[in-house]
């Protein structure tokens, strides 16, 4: 199964960033014919969906995110971590399992495209606070987070 060949190919160091955190290292699923396979799992997964644009997270879900969007034919959005996007911009503050951070997004980031229909990447989902501050980014600028 495809899940369990991915959990496999992760590597987990612990005590990083810091103590009590364990870091899970996808370098070794990005140098590995599986990462062919996840786009091709998501590509389809989400092709009947009618994905206009493909969001993503700074900054290892960008890795997902631009191929995921290419095999959609969709547009790609990046959100960003606070002081990098050089545009007009709004923020989300979020929680992180050691701290908080702050993201933003393009207020222009769907063009002048009414409620699209946007998908959001990251690489994985600790304590779901850094999703969920995408997903409001996406809402406030006008989009439908579909998934």
């Amino acid at each position: 199964m495809l899940k369990e060949q991915i959990i496999n190919q992760i590597r987990l160091i612990p005590d990083y960033p810091k103590e009590g955190i364990v870091f899970r290292d996808i370098t070794t699923v990005l140098n590995h014919p599986i990462f062919i396979s996840i786009i091709e799992h998501c590509k389809n997964y989400y092709l009947d969906e009618k994905i206009e644009y493909v969001a993503a997270l700074e900054s290892r879900g960008f890795i997902f995110g631009a191929p995921l969007a290419y095999a959609l034919g969709a547009g790609f959005v990046p959100i960003r971590k606070k002081g990098k996007l050089p545009f007009k911009k709004i923020s989300q503050s979020y929680e992180l399992e050691y701290g908080t951070d702050e993201l933003e997004i393009h207020l222009d980031a769907f063009g002048c495209k009414e409620n699209p229909r946007v998908l959001l990447v990251d690489d994985l989902i600790a304590t779901g606070g850094t999703a969920e501050a995408g997903v409001r980014l996406i809402e406030r600028v006008g989009g439908e987070c579909v998934g």
